[in-house]
């Protein structure tokens, strides 16, 4: 028997435990595939669409954190040096803790929001990838809102249901869907997985010239 998306029951914890590792593996190779294109100077923009950062809110902290990161690995080196396999450790770590926030940073800058042919593409972090087709969109909107910290991406409002993608708790531009449409959001059910959404709200850098590629479509 078929169930409403809105109604399908927690999985297991043998597959949350397995779709955990799976999506650790994932956002592990992520990691490297956005250090690749940032090496490249690719980014994951399709032929003929436009990209739109959504990074600004957060860049400086990732740069201190990337920062510290750095400086933290040769004090470590100099606490330890006595202990070989401490120091190895250590360094492996702190190497690895590194290109982790790098990949992290790249990933912003080389995975944004984009609009395009078919339609917008939306992204969070390493993860979030949805593609809304134009035959799905009703309507682009500048409109800001400002929710409550630790909000849930998916909230309900008089039978509607809204993806939030937020950036320190803001968005900027609402995208209203034709019908309830179904979008994949990292993890599983119930906050992750398939979810039925009837808009979607994103923060955008530039919110005037994503709109104007916008009415360049519709």
């Amino acid at each position: 028997m078929s169930l409403d998306l809105r109604e399908r029951a927690a999985p297991s914890v043998a597959r949350r435990l397995g779709a955990f590792l799976l999506r650790a593996l994932r956002v592990e190779l992520r990691i490297y595939a956005n250090i690749g294109r940032f090496v490249a100077r690719r980014p994951a923009i399709a032929p003929g669409a436009a990209g739109f950062g959504y990074h600004r809110p957060v860049l400086t902290i990732l740069w201190i954190f990337i920062v510290l990161s750095a400086i933290e690995i040769p004090i470590l080196d100099l606490i330890v040096h006595r202990w070989p396999a401490v120091r190895i450790a250590v360094l492996a770590l702190g190497i690895w803790g590194l290109t982790w926030m790098l990949g992290l940073l790249f990933g912003y800058l080389m995975r944004p929001h984009t609009v395009g042919p078919d339609g917008i593409r939306v992204r969070e972090g390493l993860e979030t990838d949805i593609l809304l087709s134009w035959d799905d969109i009703a309507s682009v909107a500048r409109e800001r809102r400002v929710d409550e910290p630790k909000t849930a991406k998916v909230t309900e409002k008089d039978g509607a249901r809204t993806l939030s993608l937020r950036m320190q708790d803001e968005t900027v531009i609402r995208i209203e869907l034709e019908r309830p449409t179904p979008v994949r959001l990292p993890g599983t059910a119930p906050k992750g997985g398939e979810q039925l959404v009837d808009d979607v709200r994103i923060w955008v850098d530039d919110p005037t010239g994503f709109m104007a590629a916008v009415r360049t479509h519709i």
